[in-house]
């Protein structure tokens, strides 16, 4: 994963992950109480997601709390990375629990299948689930475009390093398929006096899921393990040092997201031959100062002197 953009510091709670929780917990109740009177195992499945997006929605909030904590003498780069460890157990939770137990259910329902009744129920859960999901994918795209306006949804996911919105963006996808899904299931079982067809529904409700908690998942890891920032930070960084007059050459520049707002900054640099040992101090901080101003996020800098020998480098 690679970005193009580096941004500002995004809120406590995005907007985005707050729309998901409500709208899931109205429909999580609504579809569980759909699933009691008719029996349907999609239903019940999908009931399940909801429960688990929930759940998933808390557990980015709480990864948003522990990594705005600063730094201290354990984590002297601050706790930003905290929020792709918590990305990651979304991930895992959507696989086992949402993915899992949908695929169990859909199982379980055609081996022993039942006849759905009272489908009006179930008709009118997912019209009403399906346009609160849909506010919600609306709401969770806006602001995830508001960061990453450039390229396809899965190319800007991919280009992205945080791991908020686009989770919810990629859940709430996950959901509108599946709700599209159930109701297939409902309504073939129904015309077709098949109650296997509503079981069928659930599994692959359930292998969606499983697709989508993998795909998050390898998103995850390779935060957690630390990437770069993106080709045109980087060569703007190199632009910006290399306009300096002290500056011969950047000989090496190496970056690494701590966390969506935080970027470390290494480089290492040669000065020109005319440079004043004494002027150094000087002539870091004004390099500092004009990175920071341009991205502020990139808090940490440290600059290694490349080439000053006392024969030719100084005076």
């Amino acid at each position: 994963m690679q970005t193009t953009e580096v941004t500002k510091g995004k809120s406590e709670g995005p907007i985005a992950v707050y729309g998901a929780i409500v709208a899931n917990l109205v429909i999580a109740a609504s579809k569980f109480v759909a699933a009691f009177f008719t029996g349907s195992s999609a239903m019940l499945a999908e009931g399940i997601h909801s429960v688990v997006d929930t759940t998933n929605e808390l557990f980015l909030l709480l990864g948003i709390k522990k990594s705005k904590r600063p730094a201290d003498e354990n984590h002297p780069f601050g706790h930003g990375m905290e929020l792709y460890f918590w990305s990651f157990i979304v991930a895992v939770f959507l696989f086992g629990i949402g993915g899992g137990m949908s695929i169990y259910e859909g199982i379980s329902h055609v081996l022993s299948p039942n006849e759905t009744s009272n489908p009006k129920w179930n008709y009118l859960v997912l019209s009403i689930a399906f346009i609160s999901e849909g506010i919600s994918w609306a709401i969770a795209y806006k602001e995830f475009r508001k960061e990453n306006s450039e390229g396809n949804i899965i190319g800007a996911i991919k280009l992205s390093k945080d791991p908020t919105i686009f989770t919810v963006l990629l859940e709430d996808s996950a959901a509108l398929a599946g709700l599209v899904v159930a109701f297939l299931g409902v309504f073939l079982g129904q015309v077709f006096h098949s109650p296997y067809l509503d079981g069928v529904a659930s599994i692959i409700i359930g292998l969606i899921l499983a697709a989508v908690s993998l795909f998050l998942a390898g998103e995850s890891k390779g935060l957690l393990l630390g990437e770069s920032a993106g080709k045109k930070v980087i060569r703007r960084i190199r632009e910006i040092s290399e306009s300096d007059p002290a500056v011969r050459s950047v000989q090496g520049l190496l970056t690494m997201h701590l966390g969506p707002d935080n970027i470390l900054l290494n480089m290492n640099i040669e000065f020109d031959r005319n440079v004043i040992l004494s002027d150094l101090p000087s002539i870091i901080d004004r390099l500092e100062s004009k990175i920071k101003k341009e991205y502020p996020i990139i808090d940490q800098i440290f600059i290694e002197v490349g080439s000053l020998k006392k024969e030719d480098s100084l005076k």
